[in-house]
């Protein structure tokens, strides 16, 4: 837990001056603390042998001096706690970012989105609040603890034995409740993961939710892993709520023993001797003064306190604990494609080569998702794929760009193997073009710049008429400034696929991939879509997955996958002669009432 603790530590970098600096002011605020009893009980034996108020305005200066020293010692280690403490969780927030950003696939598949949500928000969180905690109550209160002790000791003497005493029996109930309370947060954590993921698939499909009326089948859903989070957090904050009334009771019978014992050694100890001049009795202690006693009885409090202090920090440890091993989780994992130590910086062309590949998405699936795919596709040819639903159409183009690495075998874009490349230079040439399409809140010509930032005007015009989508821009006054709401709301589905097309198309790719992203637009503009890419991007390698015949029909080579494998690779007019899948499709899609 140590390391993994250390391990987090590491995103407060700029701010562990405001970190250094806090505890410093804590141990001077609480030596003054420490201090400021036995300086009152001097003062208090000192008011009997005074003969006039004068005498005591140093000792008043004093104090007071003492007083202001802690409040300001406090004002500072607080604000710079502050600092530090935020500082630390928005480092941490986006060291996680770029932490998942750097995930392959096959690393965000072991997270879920949810997951990753409640670690970036609530887990921080609970890390910040500790973290503030711990640098200012970490170290102050074990020297109150300390200092206290050492100044009962000097005070009272073996009286202080009582306040020691009581250490070890808090250790003991710490202990008992953090062991049960953490296993109950492990719980809670999980349901946290388990309700933002309920909230974000209600958010995503919404429209379906509505459109089949299944509004209230929803809100049980959420009610009940709301409610189990409650249960769960109830149960962990009963058991950790036992710290307070545990530390209290033990104040108590410390502080009554406390008063008992010192009160018996005074009253058997004291004698009164009468000053002859005056006439009053003067008290002499032989062990324990009063002024001593109460001294000792704030130091005794003091004590205490420390120890109820960092009996909060180990409360808010124990709930913190857990969210910085899930933190340090994300961070712990490694990226399953990492760039080559001399990797290759350019691709020459867009030719692309499967040698004998088999592809599983987890080392221990006993069936691959794809195999022994083994064909040649030539630089700027147009290639279709073809097949039934979960016949590894998608897979087989995610190899391509090297969103996953292959099982066995290679995949070699422009005569390289694709784990040769630096990523950033394969996935530049390389665009893809998904049937969920996605767009950004913004602005047409924002989006657009995703492809290129710093693309003219004239160049995202041009990618708009070779996506066939101009007359949809000039329709609206603002033109490339028309707005664009989050997810790309305003917008048809088919306007969607087509924007999206212009923007891979941009990004100037020596390949580009159109998985199934036609298949929301009609078969004229479909047509006119794939007339443009051929005859105005003839240099540049389309490969289109389609479950429409048409799209792909004037392909140069049109490859059928069934289960997984290659079942037959030709033209339309070969296919249609020599291959059963490639007729029944195409029979079914042309015959009467068919698409």
């Amino acid at each position: 837990m140590f390391e993994t603790i250390r391990k987090v530590l590491k995103s407060v970098r700029e701010y562990k001056i405001f970190a250094i600096i806090t505890p410093l002011f804590m141990i001077g605020e609480a030596a003054v603390e420490c201090a400021l009893p036995f300086v009152m009980s001097l003062f208090v034996d000192t008011i009997e042998e005074v003969q006039s108020i004068g005498e005591l305005v140093p000792w008043f200066i004093i104090i007071i001096a003492m007083t202001i020293f802690s409040i300001v010692c406090g004002i500072l280690g607080g604000r710079f706690a502050s600092f530090a403490s935020c500082g630390f969780a928005k480092n941490l927030r986006n060291d996680l970012y770029k932490k998942v950003e750097s995930f392959s696939f096959e690393n965000i598949d072991h997270f879920h989105a949810s997951s990753l949500v409640t670690r970036m928000t609530t887990d921080v969180n609970n890390a910040q609040m500790s973290f503030a905690m711990v640098v200012r109550i970490v170290i102050r209160a074990p020297l109150m603890l300390i200092f206290s002790a050492v100044m009962a000791f000097v005070t009272g003497g073996n009286m202080a034995w009582i306040f020691v005493a009581a250490i070890p029996a808090i250790g003991i109930i710490f202990f008992i409740i953090a062991k049960f309370a953490m296993d109950i947060f492990r719980r809670v954590f999980k349901r946290y993961d388990a309700m933002n993921e309920s909230v974000q698939e209600n958010v995503a499909g919404m429209r379906v939710v509505k459109s089949f009326v299944r509004e209230g089948y929803e809100d049980e859903k959420f009610s009940t892993t709301s409610s189990n989070l409650s249960k769960d957090f109830i149960k962990a904050e009963k058991i950790v709520a036992l710290m307070t009334p545990a530390m209290n009771t033990t104040i108590h019978v410390v502080y009554l023993i406390t008063m008992f014992v010192a009160g018996e050694l005074i009253f058997n100890t004291a004698s009164a001797v009468m000053d002859p001049e005056s006439g009053a009795y003067k008290y002499t202690f032989q062990d324990l003064s009063v002024s001593q006693m109460s001294a000792l009885l704030t130091y005794g409090i003091q004590i205490l306190m420390a120890i109820m202090m960092i009996s909060m920090v180990v409360t808010t440890l124990i709930l913190s604990l857990e969210s910085i091993r899930r933190i340090a989780e994300v961070l712990d994992e490694e990226p399953t494609i990492q760039n080559p130590e001399n990797p290759v910086m350019e691709v020459a062309d867009g030719s692309v080569i499967f040698d004998h590949v088999s592809f599983k998405y987890k080392k221990e699936a006993e069936r691959f998702a794809v195999s022994d795919l083994d064909f040649t596709i030539k630089s700027g040819e147009f290639i279709g794929i073809i097949g039934s639903t979960g016949s590894g159409k998608s897979t087989l183009v995610n190899l391509i760009s090297r969103l996953y690495d292959t099982t066995t075998g290679h995949v070699l874009v422009s005569g390289h193997d694709v784990k040769e490349y630096d990523l950033k230079t394969l996935r530049d040439s390389v665009a893809v073009v998904l049937q969920k399409n996605f767009l950004f809140s913004g602005t047409v010509r924002s989006n657009m710049q995703w492809g290129d930032p710093d693309a003219s005007d004239e160049e995202i015009l041009r990618a708009i008429e070779i996506a066939q989508i101009p007359d949809v821009i000039h329709h609206y006054a603002e033109g490339l400034d028309h707005a664009v709401e989050q997810g790309g709301a305003n917008f048809s589905g088919g306007q969607k696929q087509r924007l999206c097309i212009a923007r891979a198309i941009l990004k100037k790719p020596k390949i580009l991939i159109l998985d199934d992203s036609t298949s929301a637009v009609d078969t004229k503009t479909d047509r006119l879509i794939r007339n443009s890419l051929k005859n105005d991007l003839p240099s540049m390698t389309k490969i289109v997955i389609a479950q429409r015949i048409s799209s792909i029909e004037d392909a140069d080579q049109i490859i059928v996958l069934d289960n997984g494998q290659i079942n037959a690779i030709g033209t339309h007019e070969q296919l249609l002669k020599t291959n059963e899948i490639y007729h029944e499709v195409y029979q079914s899609q042309t015959q009467k009432g068919g698409n």
